[in-house]
């Protein structure tokens, strides 16, 4: 992967939707419907993460999708729900309510241009689902019913292949996640900082509360406010990134783009839940068989 003039991650057969122009969409358009959308954040990763974290990751596994599959990718989105990370300098955060709207507005946009079939890749594991599952919920139900929407997001597309690589506990500003910025874009992660910093949240919430992002079930969402967070994790790191390398981060990325690929052929050629099972045919007048 190499870098652009505007410091965007460019991968050599990724296809981005903007670096055509209108005409060279519609014809696009004509023959296919899919769409893919990196949203991430600008926000503190520790010690040893940049700002962009979260956001490259996302960028990454879109541009390597569109390589594999063809599909377009759309202008990442830089900025979420990050109010927690504030405390911490150059973190820029959205309202959830501002990132609704953001999301409705650029999903709407998309929908209306033809792209029915839209996949929405969160880099911001977890704190920008919410936003990202009610905005296009409503859009499917009250104005775009014949468009389908998804939202990947790493912490539950991965999560198999996570507990599979991941050698300790995996948190905001840990190994996981910073070897795949590792393998992605190696100036982005300063390797002196990384690190064995870890908060323990269980001790900190009575055991509801884990420190492990992949781990066992059995646990509550208990938010907590940014100057909780600077309290907790002087550093802003939650989880450990000691065993951070760029093997590990080629290996977890793979694996995502992997079942991202997948899954974004199966879902342009799905019609969707109303759609008759293939050993059901749709009779003359509508019902199944």
């Amino acid at each position: 992967m190499g870098v652009a003039s505007n410091g965007e991650p460019v991968l050599s057969g990724a296809t981005l939707l903007t670096d055509l122009t209108w005409q060279e969409v519609e014809s696009y358009l004509a023959s296919r419907r899919s769409i893919v959308v990196p949203v991430g954040s600008t926000e503190q990763h520790g010690s040893a993460g940049t700002l962009g974290t979260d956001t490259l990751v996302a960028i990454g596994l879109c541009q390597d999708v569109s390589a594999r599959t063809g599909v377009l990718v759309a202008p990442p989105i830089w900025t979420g729900d990050s109010s927690h990370h504030a405390a911490f300098p150059g973190t820029i955060w959205l309202r959830s309510s501002t990132l609704i709207a953001l999301v409705t507005d650029v999903a709407a946009s998309l929908a209306s241009a033809g792209f029915t079939r839209q996949v929405w890749v969160n880099g911001h594991k977890g704190s920008n689902l919410p936003a990202l599952t009610l905005a296009l919920r409503e859009l499917h139900e009250y104005r775009f019913r014949q468009a389908l929407f998804a939202v990947a997001d790493p912490l539950h597309l991965g999560r198999a292949e996570a507990q599979e690589l991941k050698t300790e506990p995996e948190h905001h500003g840990g190994a996981l996640e910073l070897s795949q910025v590792m393998y992605l874009r190696p100036d982005n992660v300063r390797t002196d900082r990384l690190g064995h910093e870890q908060a323990d949240l269980g001790a900190l919430a009575g055991g509801w509360l884990t420190a492990d992002l992949f781990g066992s079930s059995g646990f509550v969402d208990i938010p907590w406010n940014s100057v909780e967070e600077r309290a907790f994790a002087a550093t802003g790191a939650i989880g450990s990134s000691a065993s951070a390398s760029v093997e590990l981060g080629q290996a977890y990325h793979d694996a995502l783009v992997g079942r991202l690929a997948e899954f974004t052929q199966w879902f342009e050629s799905w019609e969707g839940f109303a759609a008759a099972p293939p050993d059901r045919p749709v009779g003359s007048d509508g019902s199944t068989t």
